[in-house]
């Protein structure tokens, strides 16, 4: 996926120093099962995440990836987490933090498909037989699967 205006933008600035940003994780559960991706960027499989466009709201950007990623339309029906991040360096040196916030989401229509150059594979994965990923990925789905109706945070 080419990198946003906004961000390209920034880095004509500053080039590779650290960038804080807003991101949205959507948790896609429907039917017993979680939609998940496998990154093209890095082959590892997660749920559906993206950066918050500036002005955008987290949860319309959770529901927009989903939609440019997989084909799939979700409603956002819980923040279920907002957490900071690890520094994450990329290839071209390039050095991203994000603040995501964890949505919980459920289907709405749409065949899950790779519907954009970001994602290797896509579909729905039995809670039972996923996949491995990153343990931050992981640890996103864990929180809400045992989401209880209250956003989790540090204070």
């Amino acid at each position: 996926m080419p990198v946003p205006e906004f961000i390209a933008h920034l880095r004509r600035k500053i080039d590779h120093d650290l960038l804080w940003l807003p991101g949205c994780t959507a948790v896609v559960l429907h039917e017993g099962r979680v939609l998940l991706g496998r990154r093209a960027d890095n082959g590892n499989w997660g749920l559906i995440t993206g950066i918050v466009e500036p002005g955008e709201d987290p949860g319309v950007a959770a529901r927009r990836e989903c939609l440019e990623e997989t084909g799939v339309e979700v409603t956002v029906d819980d923040l279920v987490r907002v957490k900071a991040g690890d520094v994450v360096e990329f290839p071209n040196g390039d050095r991203c933090q994000f603040l995501d916030h964890t949505f919980l989401c459920s289907y709405v229509s749409g065949e899950a498909r790779v519907a954009d150059d970001e994602s290797l594979q896509v579909g729905w994965y039995s809670l039972d037989d996923l996949p491995p990923m990153p343990e931050h990925q992981a640890e996103r789905l864990r929180a809400a699967l045992a989401f209880t109706g209250r956003t989790g945070f540090e204070c």
